[in-house]
């Protein structure tokens, strides 16, 4: 599976679509991000029902600073248009496995449940 390249002009559009996108933030002088790199082109043939993206920090800071990103590499996953993990460092093979299986394991009706009820809650007091 190719992995995309993402810019301001498409990330929102990728992330909040349905499925699961997972999203690594990188620079080119980084070494950890291209440590990380083979491990994740590696997943990405693995896992064909899984969309994965790349934003080059360098070329898109506005947008990796918009995403809150401090630390590089960072791996961001959405499902179904929903953040349900954001962790910086470089991943080894079997830890992004399970973050893949956690993530495709979710049961999306409850995390919508629970983003809606944080939405009312924090909209209830706000007048």
């Amino acid at each position: 599976m190719a992995i995309i390249e993402l810019t301001h002009d498409v990330f929102e559009t990728t992330v909040t679509g349905p499925g699961i996108t997972l999203v690594d933030f990188w620079a080119d002088w980084c070494g950890p991000c291209k440590a990380f790199a083979p491990i994740y082109d590696a997943a990405s043939e693995n896992h064909s029902d899984v969309t994965f993206a790349k934003v080059d920090t360098e070329a898109e800071q506005a947008l990796a600073g918009a995403a809150g990103i401090t630390s590089i590499p960072t791996l961001m996953a959405f499902r179904d248009g929903v953040l349900v993990f954001s962790q910086p460092g470089a991943l080894p093979a079997p830890a992004l496995e399970q973050v893949i299986a956690a993530v495709k394991d979710l049961d999306m009706d409850k995390v919508h449940a629970e983003v809606a009820k944080q939405r009312d809650e924090s909209g209830a007091g706000a007048e």
